[in-house]
């Protein structure tokens, strides 16, 4: 059920703490961590607490969470001193989604290049 934590899923396994991750903000109902795999200096994943498969489902069932999640990307850049960064939601398999709960990646440190992929 959408908003349910998901047995099966790695980051409502970090929002419940049973896997471990480098945490840099959390709210009521976001979590913000760093990624493992960074694709720049800085690359943070927000998250909402709810699971929710993907960034328009979770738009559709809980708009006041997404943007929660997307106010949340703010304040990373401003904590982590980005002067310019990126918010990336990758909504399916074919745009590099390969976890099932809506998350938005920060990303700054670098110039960005244009088209991306």
């Amino acid at each position: 059920m959408a908003g349910e934590p998901q047995d099966d899923c790695l980051f409502c396994k970090i929002v419940s703490g049973t896997i471990p991750a480098t945490i840099v903000r959390e709210t009521e109902t976001t979590v913000a961590f760093r990624d493992i795999n960074p694709q720049a200096p800085t690359h943070i994943l927000v998250i909402p607490k709810a699971h929710h498969q993907d960034a328009a489902a979770l738009a559709s069932a809980a708009p006041e969470i997404a943007a929660d999640v997307l106010r949340e990307t703010r304040a990373v850049a401003d904590e982590e001193k980005l002067e310019s960064y990126r918010v990336v939601f990758n909504t399916g398999s074919g745009a590099g989604q390969t976890v099932w709960h809506a998350h938005a990646h920060v990303l700054g440190g670098r110039g960005m290049e244009w088209p991306p992929g």
